[in-house]
């Protein structure tokens, strides 16, 4: 009885606690606030902590104050994929907003080098983004209390004269929203920090990644995605001098800071930034110890891939700056250092905020004149670089070839379109297919961030990939060029908002049949469109000539009515309205007495409209289940069911012709579930498998992939115990860039128009060769490392191992990727090998299988 008193007691402590947080736990001493201000309570109708805001409360209170205050402006600055707002204010004097324009016309001439600028006067800009891991969210929640301390502490008035913030209240909405909706729907009003609580365990895919599953954190660079196009545009049109990047990590930490592990800093990175950034550290450190938070700097984080939100401003002049928090998860979790509570976690996050807010004042003119002292010396750089430009392009694939010219412009980069064919070097760019950058351009350090391959480095540890070597990504043919070649060339310069090269239709309505190339990149997107019309659709697998002598590759496309009923000119329009969307080359085929093989030929075959089921949940990876669904659903629109692997036992597999198993643990599925797939191929079905989902395949005897078995007891230069972190990390593959060999003869490989191709590893997965040598259409070169870094006893066992493999199980395919053909969106280069196992891997020769 006792013991049950006892515990209803500490539960009405701990419901009155909780109840009982005040605005004024947040707030800094030594601050009046405007009461004209609303708070966040007052708009909310809970305090800051109490609960998850989720996204649509943040908009709602930011409009609040920027209907409230003269020093905050609202804006929304596009939509994300579930159509939520993403909204940016703008604090600072009411004078300033007045001249919105003339500051950022005046902060563009930072970037030219002979410019007149009076650095005096120039207000220092701070981009303070927050929560780009949605389930990180003392971020998104501190942003609340930042908001309403900028728009309403009297004492910073006159500091705002020369500071302008532009706060990002939440750069992944979708996830934000997700992960809100989670916790809030299983809050205890009686806390509970047991780790093991379901409000503290989301479900997959989780709320840190947008929509379709990405981490939005590693796409500032690609901007493959909405919110990132969005974001990076707000950034380039203010040039900010300092950008903050708040996030979480696990809960038995404190919390940190940059500067990161200094011998991660990319080497495009100047040192000034290093030493501009422990500066500021100081003022975050001064702010901490003041509440008597822990923390610490120069520890685990890196500085090193330009396509994270702290380290993407870092090469263009600014200081950008991570911050991690112990993460609540939910409202309370216990931890080693003690119970973790929401509001402290918030409480962290918004004090350095506020430090570096104040380091921005204190900073102001030094900071100025580090971003215009940036690009002078990247100026000096490209003026002495005997490299003038890069030129890259494909001569079959405007496509692949549109999408890197387009990346690349977002970030402020001049980019040509080339006007006319060129031979450079032996190699020819095609008009409409190939693109130049120059060098001599105030982004020079960028672009050389963008195509550079390296393969040394000061390090051997890496937060993330250690080479995104652009063109490569692509698969594109590309090569640095000298002054003379670049002024010879007929270029014209494309915008942000260029479009893809429309294709057209060559040839009348009437004609027997029309054909396309597989080489463009939106083919597979035509021929599942006319597929859904009910067009006849057939690949070739042998090279021919029509009578005109236009020659067609292995992979052709021919279409033709079959059994629709549909006039000429009603197909010749959908053939038009397809080639213009999807930038194709269509040809009409007037005989069937072609060339090579007759257009009646068993080499030609008929292709079944592709059903695809994607097993999605339990141990899958949710990021490139998402990689997957993206493609189809974004680039092809092509329907995918979203097929959770509980629902293998149950579901009506014989809806489907294509199952795809993303890299994951299928274990959960058991025997009952492997017996199930495997009898579901074996009548016909194309099983596509990448990493440990191959793995798992091979232990249920589903197709016989073999691999390298890796070192047991590896030897290592150090035994020191001091060693060991860095010795094992240096044996992770986290991501690079080799060099493999395509059987251009191979379905696999159709579309493709060299045998050399680019392919991004991130594991330490090593498959054999099959010993039947038509089941490899992909094998790594004997010397395969194109960029990045990997560990010498690693890249041993890549040369020479196996890419992709097929495997011939009863009447169905198993095809196999042990790397990853879809990695974050922008490997466009492997899209078409992954792109090529759906359309046509039901009709590669059974005999050709492991």
């Amino acid at each position: 009885m006792l013991k049950r008193s006892l515990l209803a007691i500490l539960c009405l402590i701990s419901s009155l606690s909780y109840a009982q947080i005040e605005l004024s736990y947040y707030l800094p001493e030594g601050y009046t606030y405007n009461s004209s201000i609303p708070t966040p309570k007052q708009v909310l109708g809970f305090e800051v902590g109490e609960w998850h805001a989720s996204h649509d409360q943040v908009v709602m209170y930011m409009k609040a104050l920027a209907e409230a205050s003269d020093r905050v402006v609202f804006e929304e600055i596009g939509r994300t994929y579930e159509m939520r707002p993403q909204v940016t204010l703008t604090i600072s004097s009411p004078s300033n907003l007045d001249r919105i324009d003339d500051i950022k016309a005046e902060r563009k001439k930072l970037r030219q080098a002979n410019a007149s600028v009076d650095l005096d006067k120039m207000p220092i800009v701070v981009y303070a983004g927050y929560a780009v891991h949605g389930n990180e969210a003392s971020a998104v929640n501190a942003s609340l209390l930042a908001a309403y301390h900028f728009a309403a502490a009297e004492e910073i008035a006159n500091d705002l004269e020369n500071i302008v913030i532009v706060l990002d209240p939440a750069l992944n909405p979708d996830g934000v929203n997700r992960f809100a909706s989670w916790v809030n729907s299983h809050k205890s009003y009686q806390l509970n920090g047991d780790p093991e609580s379901r409000e503290l365990n989301e479900a997959w895919p989780r709320g840190r990644t947008n929509h379709y599953w990405f981490d939005l954190n590693r796409d500032w660079l690609p901007v493959q995605h909405p919110e990132s196009r969005n974001r990076v545009a707000v950034i380039q049109e203010w040039l900010p001098n300092i950008q903050l990047d708040f996030h979480e990590m696990g809960t038995n930490s404190t919390y940190f800071f940059q500067p990161g592990v200094p011998a991660r800093n990319h080497p495009l990175t100047p040192k000034r930034n290093f030493d501009l950034t422990e500066k500021i550290a100081q003022y975050h450190a001064k702010y901490l110890d003041k509440i008597g938070s822990l923390y610490y700097s120069q520890e685990n984080f890196d500085d090193f891939y330009y396509g994270k939100g702290s380290t993407y401003p870092d090469v263009q002049g600014s200081i950008g700056i991570l911050f991690e928090q112990a993460s609540s998860r939910g409202h309370l979790q216990e931890s080693i250092y003690g119970p973790v509570t929401f509001e402290f976690t918030i409480r962290n996050q918004f004090n350095t905020t506020l430090s570096s807010f104040e380091a921005a004042k204190d900073l102001r003119k030094e900071l100025n004149t580090y971003l215009r002292d940036f690009y002078r010396e990247a100026k000096n750089e490209s003026d002495t670089d005997t490299n003038k430009a890069y030129i890259f392009g494909s001569k079959t694939d405007g496509g692949r070839t549109f999408h890197l010219a387009d990346m690349i412009a977002q970030h402020d980069v001049e980019v040509f379109a080339l006007m006319e064919d060129i031979t450079v070097n032996g190699v020819e760019f095609k008009k409409d297919k190939a693109y130049i950058v120059p060098l001599t351009q105030p982004q020079y350090r960028l672009i050389k961030g963008i195509f550079e391959d390296r393969t040394n480095f000061q390090d051997s540890l890496f937060y993330d990939v250690s080479a995104w070597t652009m063109p490569m990504a692509f698969n594109l043919e590309y090569m640095a060029l000298s002054s003379r070649i670049l002024n010879l060339a007929s270029v014209e310069k494309i915008d942000k908002n260029s479009a893809l090269i429309p294709g057209t239709v060559h040839g009348e309505a009437g004609a027997l049949a029309y054909a396309f190339e597989w080489g463009e990149y939106y083919a597979p997107k035509a021929v599942y469109a006319l597929m859904q019309k009910g067009y006849l659709v057939r690949v070739s697998h042998a090279e021919w000539e029509s009578q005109d002598g236009k020659k067609f590759n292995r992979g052709t496309i021919l279409v033709s009515k079959g059994q629709k009923n549909v006039s000429d000119r009603e197909m010749l329009a959908d053939l038009e309205k397809l080639a213009e969307n999807s930038g194709l080359q269509i040809h009409a085929i007037n005989s069937g007495y072609t060339k090579g093989v007759n257009l009646g030929s068993p080499s030609i075959d008929v292709l079944e409209q592709p059903r695809i089921a994607l097993l999605v949940e339990g141990g899958v990876s949710s990021s490139e289940a998402g990689e997957i669904w993206h493609l189809l659903d974004q680039r092809f629109e092509m329907p995918v069911t979203l097929l959770p692997v509980d629902r293998i036992g149950n579901a009506d597999l014989s809806r489907y012709n294509t199952i795809i198993l993303p890299n994951g643990n299928y274990n959960s599925l058991g025997k009952s579930g492997a017996d199930r797939i495997k009898a579901w191929t074996s009548a016909g079905g194309t099983l596509i498998a990448r990493g440990n989902a191959l793995t798992w395949l091979a232990a249920q005897e589903i197709g016989n992939f073999k691999f390298k078995e890796q070192e047991t007891q590896p030897t290592f230069a150090s035994n020191a115990y001091a060693d060991y972190t860095n010795t094992m990390g240096a044996r992770v593959t986290g991501g690079a860039i080799f060099n493999a060999k395509l059987d251009l003869t191979h379905p696999l490989a159709y579309g493709y128009e060299a045998q050399d191709i680019f392919t991004f590893r991130n594991s330490n997965q090593f498959m054999l060769p099959a010993e039947n040598p038509f089941a490899n259409p992909m094998l790594y070169k004997k010397e395969s490392l194109a960029s990045g870094y990997v560990h010498p006893s690693n890249l041993k066992e890549i040369n020479g191992s196996a890419g992709i493999q097929v495997a011939t199980v009863g009447r169905g395919r198993v095809i196999g990727f042990v790397d990853n053909p879809n990695f974050r969106a922008f490997w466009f280069g492997t899209n078409k090998l992954f792109m090529n196992a759906i359309f046509f891997g039901d009709t590669i020769n059974p005999g050709t299988g492991r």
